[in-house]
């Protein structure tokens, strides 16, 4: 019973997340690949919005922030193949769309890309390689495990986009940032449900206040803004 009970579950989410779009059900493409001349929805979102200056802040937020929804990806892709959960797979593409996303910015404004060409597991920044493998070996442990590594690198994602939504006012970003807030809030959801489902303990607050988690917890799953059909 509690398999089939399980496999229901993982069925509708995986149903959820191919509602937002096409790109859902095609594999990943590889590291650092951008849709800015692919015609993709967050690619049509940037070009759409003024070209702004970019102050060294905004700069070194989007360099960290490719690096991390990278981060995000390759630890899904890892721990999928180590237990096969249907989420993991699924998400990775969708980080792949955050990814290209970001991508998008770092071309129009012409900043270097830290994480093209790079391997999955393969980071330009040391502290992100550390933090790769601890998380991988953490959530290789067990799929409790897991599933509360998932849960915390979107708990690392939404605490790191709102604070550099506070460092911008170029639209282009601003509308990039809340996109991929919105994703990491309905993937925070995804392993969240999953922890209830497997009989494990609710995920507990890392790096957001539990109030925060809590509150998107509660509240509905939302669709980015974006031309058409959206992106997640």
């Amino acid at each position: 019973m509690k398999k089939t009970l399980i496999t229901t579950v993982i069925t509708i989410i995986t149903i959820t997340f191919l509602a937002y779009g096409p790109a859902l059900a095609r594999g990943g493409r590889g590291a650092g690949q951008s849709n800015w001349n692919q015609g993709t929805k967050s690619g049509n979102l940037v070009a759409s919005l003024p070209y702004e200056e970019l102050s060294e802040v905004e700069k070194t937020d989007l360099l960290k922030m490719v690096e991390e929804e990278k981060l995000a990806r390759d630890v899904y892709l890892a721990l999928y193949d180590k237990w096969s959960i249907p989420a993991f797979a699924n998400i990775s593409r969708g980080e792949q769309r955050h990814m290209d996303a970001v991508a998008s910015l770092l071309d129009k404004y012409g900043l270097a890309n830290p994480v093209a060409g790079l391997e999955a597991g393969t980071f330009a920044t040391p502290e992100v390689q550390d933090l790769y493998q601890q998380l991988v070996d953490n959530g290789s442990s067990s799929e409790e495990n897991a599933l509360r590594v998932g849960a915390t690198i979107e708990d690392l994602d939404i605490k790191d986009l709102k604070e550099c939504l506070e460092d911008t006012d170029n639209q282009d970003i601003t509308a990039v940032y809340e996109n991929l807030m919105r994703g990491s809030e309905n993937h925070l959801r995804a392993f969240t449900s999953l922890l209830k489902v497997y009989g494990y303990a609710p995920y507990e607050a890392q790096y957001l206040s539990q109030d925060e988690i809590d509150e998107i917890l509660a509240s509905q799953p939302t669709r980015g803004r974006g031309h058409g059909r959206r992106w997640q």
